[in-house]
């Protein structure tokens, strides 16, 4: 393709249909009360093997759940460096698009878990606290899949120094894979949970990029 925003919204496309082709199927294929308190499951057979596979690791479910915490305080602080740029330039206007795109796109992945915290696809196959908690898709997955690769992209942007910046990059990427693992084997979600919270974070991620993108090619452009 010759833009290459073209091709990161064809990626976005094909993976939010791919999330979508995922959820109908967990609400019609092989849904059986597996879950605690009678819950039901889609794609029980498949669900039921992986978590009898993985066992319940609780120990990991909390270090998953504290280290969710590192991508909140990155989203803080590009929030932060937004707002420096607003009070210094007196325009929202004149702060970068990026960020505002990135602003933007943090609204979006809050909406998308507030809808499936009302909308329950599927529930957690262990009780939290003596609680059955909405797990589809993973809100851990989703908040880390989202908020590393997005800050990587800014963090290309904003540091020259190039071994820094793939340092950095390196370690946000590790830290992405070993949540997901993470959260995986430690038997708190269904491997469903898992793979709709990876689609639908490259779906987002890869929105974000292509509109990045489509603002620079716009501008240059216009030059």
């Amino acid at each position: 393709m010759k833009n290459p925003y073209k091709k990161h919204f064809l990626i976005s496309a094909l993976s939010l249909f791919a999330f979508l082709t995922l959820t109908a199927l967990l609400m019609f294929v092989d849904v059986k009360s597996i879950g605690p308190n009678g819950s039901s499951v889609g794609l029980a057979t498949l669900n039921g093997w992986t978590h009898n596979l993985f066992g319940l690791n609780m120990t990991l479910y909390d270090i998953t759940d504290w280290a969710g915490l590192l991508p909140v305080f990155i989203a803080l602080s590009f929030a932060v460096i937004g707002l420096c740029q607003l009070i210094k330039r007196k325009s929202i206007m004149q702060v970068d698009s990026s960020i505002l795109t990135l602003g933007v796109f943090y609204l979006i992945v809050f909406g998308a878990y507030m809808f499936f915290e009302g909308c329950v696809v599927n529930y957690r196959p262990v009780l939290i606290n003596g609680f059955l908690e909405a797990s589809y898709p993973s809100s851990t997955t989703l908040l880390a899949a989202c908020i590393m690769p997005t800050a990587m992209m800014q963090y290309s942007r904003m540091i020259k120094n190039k071994k820094t910046v793939c340092t950095i990059n390196a370690v946000c990427a590790v830290f992405t894979a070993m949540m997901i693992i993470g959260r995986l084997i430690s038997g708190v979600h269904w491997l469903t949970d898992i793979v709709a919270g990876v689609l639908l974070s490259v779906s987002f991620v890869t929105l974000y990029a292509a509109v990045n993108e489509y603002i620079a090619y716009r501008k240059n452009e216009k030059r």
